[in-house]
């Protein structure tokens, strides 16, 4: 792969990723839209993928690392009373990732070899937006924070979580949507969802590691560039969104809903002339 295509995916993949506009959404079409030459199926293309994942996953746990040190000290000191809110946050995390875990050990490659096709993709983008623009409208207007959280909103948030399978459905769109319905503030249902996003990459990087180690194609500058492009822009997107969230409590998603509809449509518009 070419450098300058390598970079551009992994802005790519660093933006779309926590933004609530699908990353997988993005992968199928703006190759398929703009015309990019890039195989998919290329032994190259597997460590380029293990490598902006893994950009991610440290810019995740780069951002959040008191959250993480926090709650491994609470599940150590279990018998403290005063850890019992981080560790029933963790439990909840632990809770919420069981889902996708499952449900993608069985039917993820059945569900992206159906639905990664650019006009599907195109489809579910605007059903994205969609999922955002209904969660601002019917969200409640309480602030709870997430220590209030409770078993079942983070299992039904953990269930919302594995519709990103589907390309075009967002990660953290759905699970932020989830955290509203749940009472959440943006800023909290935010948080919430980018915890619960950091073992789901991690293990889906570390799960693919030893086929990386063992490419020839792992080393390569462009495979190296777009680790680090990947995790400074994913940093870069996390501090944004939780500044963002902080500061819009009131229709927060309807901007990148709007997106979803006009990036889907426009996609649909190309895919078909």
């Amino acid at each position: 792969m070419e450098l300058f295509t390598a970079t551009l995916l992994a802005l790519l993949q660093g933006v779309t990723e926590l933004f609530p506009v699908s990353s997988l959404g993005h992968a199928v079409l703006v190759p398929a839209v703009l015309h990019w030459n890039v195989d998919f199926q290329s032994p190259e293309f597997l460590p380029f993928l293990v490598a902006i994942h893994f950009g991610t996953a440290v810019a995740l746990l780069l951002y959040f690392w008191r959250d993480w040190i926090a709650f491994a000290q609470a599940v150590i000191n279990f018998r403290e009373p005063d850890n019992k809110d981080e560790r029933r946050i963790f439990l909840y995390i632990c809770a919420a990732t069981i889902p996708a875990v499952l449900i993608g050990a069985v039917l993820e490659k059945l569900v992206r070899e159906a639905f990664a096709k650019p006009l599907i993709a195109a489809a579910f983008l605007i059903v994205n937006g969609l999922v955002l623009l209904i969660a601002e409208r019917l969200k409640s207007r309480g602030t709870r924070p997430l220590q209030m959280m409770t078993l079942k909103s983070a299992i039904g948030i953990g269930l919302a979580q594995c519709l990103a399978f589907i390309p075009g459905m967002s990660r953290s769109g759905v699970t932020l949507a989830a955290g509203l319905a749940a009472g959440h503030d943006h800023e909290a249902a935010a948080r919430f969802s980018f915890l619960l996003g950091t073992p789901i990459i991690v293990a889906a990087t570390v799960h693919e590691v030893p086929k990386f180690l063992h490419s020839g194609a792992a080393w390569q500058m462009p495979t190296l560039v777009a680790c680090l492009v990947a995790g400074v822009t994913a940093y870069a997107s996390i501090a944004f969104l939780m500044h963002y969230f902080r500061k819009h409590d009131f229709d927060a998603l309807d901007p990148f809903a709007y997106y979803c509809f006009a990036a889907g449509a426009l996609a649909l518009a190309l895919l078909l002339i």
